[in-house]
């Protein structure tokens, strides 16, 4: 099976680490694959490296092509130029299937895909998406930045109502995912499907290096108290509410660290706000590190917090609890489905910096109990997050989505095919 990947852009992070996961799954099961991509630049890393080393390492290839007009920004002239192209290459590499990821790549790769399949269906491709978190942002701030919000969440959901009409099915990385989209309007129950984002679990599960080896590595005595996080340093992650809970406490105990791990446009200004609060010798900051030194950073937690305030379902939560660390997340989206509050980690409301502050005192104050919740949590995610879970998860899916153009073909829309499985 030929299986195109249109990803915005391939920086490190969760979205993308699943879609390049999906990508080296389905080539070592003997898949064409290839995976498409806007340009890459900016402090937040590239995956690419490690899709071109996967060919090296395996002897299979994971073909890549860059789009240039591909870009996260609402731009008309660049996105309609990014249409012609995005046409162009599925028409070169007629795949089987063409799966999505991420918003922008999401409206305009389905709308390249339907187009072609408009054109020739029993050569056209099946078309699957998957939304990895929210396109909508939260309407917050004046009231002219409210208004820009509410304008371009417009914008996106009447974008994913036509997108969905483009598509035979849509995967959620949580079940979140497919009430808020179907709540907008945006496609039918029989679309969707939950897929959760797998994962290369061993390293998180390996026993060495040991925590004890990794603190030393950081310059973090045993007796410090370290609350990390694994994200980006940018807008709406939290970092601001994490400083406003903890700036006290911190300023009251110096054994109290904050492990920050990640690097982005809002670093410069949250170190002046960590300077400014007086405890710029308890943040550790990794700044930018590869995929695979976050599970040996995630060792030299206590507690992984999480509070961002709009995610799908956040990598770092499950990998925090195959490492068998407490996390401490924000009640967002699909988190909750995870991190379930006093069975496998602690959940506190989002933008409340008293009830962060809080469930961090009780960790500490309860290690026994928070080790506990981790422990459930981890052995749940044994199974439920592995990568062989997606790949065989998105099998079936791209088998149903098959089964559904095929039915278009024959002459039956796929909206009159009521045989898919459903949000699970």
């Amino acid at each position: 099976m030929r299986i195109l990947h249109i990803s915005t852009r391939l920086i490190l992070g969760g979205s993308q680490e699943n879609t390049v996961l999906s990508c080296e799954g389905q080539a070592h099961l003997g898949h064409d694959v290839h995976i498409a991509f806007g340009p890459i630049y900016g402090p937040e890393g590239s995956m690419l490296d490690r899709v071109r080393a996967f060919a090296t390492e395996n002897g299979r290839t994971i073909a890549t092509h860059e789009v240039p007009d591909l870009v996260r920004e609402v731009s008309p002239l660049r996105d309609r130029r990014c249409l012609a192209q995005l046409d162009a290459l599925i028409r070169d590499i007629q795949p089987d299937i063409v799966h999505t990821h991420s918003s922008k790549a999401g409206v305009l790769g389905r709308l390249a895909a339907w187009r072609v399949w408009n054109s020739n269906p029993a050569r056209a491709p099946a078309v699957i998406h998957t939304i990895h978190g929210p396109p909508f942002m939260p309407v917050e701030g004046s009231l002219i930045g409210r208004t820009k919000v509410r304008t371009k969440n417009l914008i996106y959901t009447l974008a994913e109502r036509r997108a969905a009409r483009a598509c035979h099915r849509i995967v959620s990385v949580a079940d979140a995912m497919t009430v808020q989209f179907l709540a907008r309007g945006i496609g039918t129950p029989d679309l969707y499907t939950t897929v959760r984002s797998g994962m290369d679990t061993s390293p998180y599960l390996a026993p060495e290096p040991t925590r004890e080896a990794v603190r030393a590595e950081l310059g973090i005595d045993e007796s410090d108290f370290v609350i990390g996080t694994v994200a980006r340093l940018a807008q709406h992650k939290g970092h601001d509410d994490l400083l406003d809970a903890l700036g006290g406490d911190m300023r009251a105990d110096p054994r109290l660290k904050l492990l920050w791990v990640g690097d982005g446009w809002w670093r410069e200004r949250l170190m002046e706000r960590v300077r400014t609060l007086g405890v710029e010798d308890q943040v550790i900051g990794t700044g930018l590190v590869p995929p695979e030194r976050v599970p040996v950073l995630l060792r030299a937690m206590d507690v992984l917090a999480h509070p961002s305030y709009r995610e799908g379902l956040p990598r770092t939560v499950p990998q925090a609890l195959l490492s068998g660390v407490l996390p401490i997340a924000t009640d967002t989206d699909g988190t909750g489905e995870v991190c379930r509050d006093m069975q496998t980690g602690r959940l506190v409301p989002v933008g409340d910096a008293a009830a962060l502050r809080a469930a961090v005192r009780w960790a500490r104050e309860q290690p026994n109990e928070a080790r506990a919740l981790a422990e459930r949590g981890r052995e749940e995610c044994r199974v439920a997050f592995s990568m062989e879970t997606m790949v065989a998860d998105l099998q079936r899916v791209y088998a149903e989505a098959l089964r559904r153009a095929g039915a278009r073909v024959a002459g039956r829309s796929v909206d009159d095919d009521h045989g898919a499985r459903t949000t699970s």
